[in-house]
């Protein structure tokens, strides 16, 4: 597909949760449709979306149905199981592609693609049992983290070693699935750049972002982020770098560790990223917005930031403090319509414009 794709064309989005209502939201104010695949019941992204179909990613004949149904298909998470993209991918095409897919969704593989790439990462082992973990720890040494290198996200699938003691057995507590293990990386802080590339090739990056993680949870994503004139130049084609060895379409998250002796990429993400949140209310066109541009063919739109924003994530009984956070000025809310409050769940995000 070359054309643009015309005002009133369906977009299927893989996944109901709040990226994918936001995404819809973008999708609906371009004029487009959404049609969401997601297998749990009542999705947030239903609410908003033209369309839903709820069905686990297993089931062919209700994957086949959705396909016919879009005219483009796109994701809000990574781990789609490959056996449904290739089902629909045979049916209508995927963007982002494939490739970003297969690289992202295996930690091992992607530090492999991003050490080609000739960019710096963390000291990393493969850890596919006890014996090679324990190898590895006396190699990289402690502290270090080991994290399963499928299906791991908000801290999940990950244990932090803080001595070589504590590795003993720690890959029975991953329930045998295959691991990498990660070195320390003495970092000041941790940046990341939302990143678009469209369908000719075009790349715009919006400004890096400054996180800051609690219980392995983003926290909050402050604009501007403290980096150099040369630190920010460098983030930005760090993240252009990676779109074109990935040939990719649509928006892409790239965390990175500030450090004396540079930038680290921490990992990638191949969708919206909830540290581009702050977009919403710092640029005219946000990370959604841009995303459902660069997958219908549409030119990229003007990132630049105009405000300066602090994003902050509202946590499982964060949402309690909504009747005070209605009344801040320069404050604003984004719930996510989720049925229960859960601890440690993401129920919604405010961006305050700080100047």
């Amino acid at each position: 597909m070359t054309e643009p794709l015309p005002l009133g064309s369906t977009i299927g989005i893989l996944g109901g949760g709040q990226l994918g209502r936001m995404l819809s939201v973008a999708a609906s104010r371009l004029g487009f449709r959404t049609h969401i695949f997601e297998p749990g019941a009542e999705p947030p992204a239903g609410h908003v979306a033209d369309a839903v179909t709820t069905a686990p990613y297993e089931d062919d004949a209700a994957l086949r149905a959705f396909a016919s149904a879009c005219d483009i298909v796109t994701f809000e998470f990574e781990n789609v199981p490959t056996s449904a993209l290739d089902l629909i991918e045979a049916q209508v095409p995927i963007r982002p592609g494939r490739e970003a897919l297969r690289i992202s969704q295996d930690r091992l593989t992607e530090k492999e693609f991003l050490q080609g790439l000739g960019l710096n990462v963390a000291p990393y082992a493969d850890i596919p049992d006890q014996a090679a973990l324990d190898a590895a720890v006396a190699s990289i040494g402690t502290p270090s983290i080991l994290k399963t290198r499928r299906f791991g996200y908000d801290g999940k699938g990950q244990v932090r070693l803080r001595s070589a003691e504590a590795a003993g057995g720690t890959m029975s507590q991953m329930g045998g699935a295959p691991c990498v293990l990660e070195g320390f990386v003495d970092f000041s802080h941790e940046v990341s750049v939302i990143a678009a590339r469209s369908v000719t090739g075009e790349v715009a990056c919006f400004d890096p972002g400054e996180n800051v993680h609690r219980d392995g949870i983003l926290h909050t994503t402050t604009v501007p982020a403290r980096l150099s004139a040369s630190q920010r130049t460098d983030a930005v084609l760090m993240a252009a770098r990676i779109l074109n060895a990935l040939d990719y379409v649509g928006v892409l998250g790239v965390e990175l560790f500030v450090t004396p002796q540079g930038l680290i990429v921490n990992e990638i993400a191949p969708r919206v990223h909830n540290s581009g949140h702050w977009t919403q209310q710092g640029c005219s066109v946000d990370q959604f917005e841009q995303h459902i541009r660069a997958i219908t063919g549409w030119p990229l739109g003007d990132g630049s930031r105009y405000a300066d924003v602090v994003m902050e994530n509202l946590i499982g009984d964060d949402m309690d403090r909504v009747p005070e956070l209605a009344r801040e000025k320069n404050t604003s809310l984004h719930l996510y319509g989720k049925a229960s409050v859960k601890p440690g769940r993401k129920m919604g995000h405010v961006n305050r414009i700080t100047r």
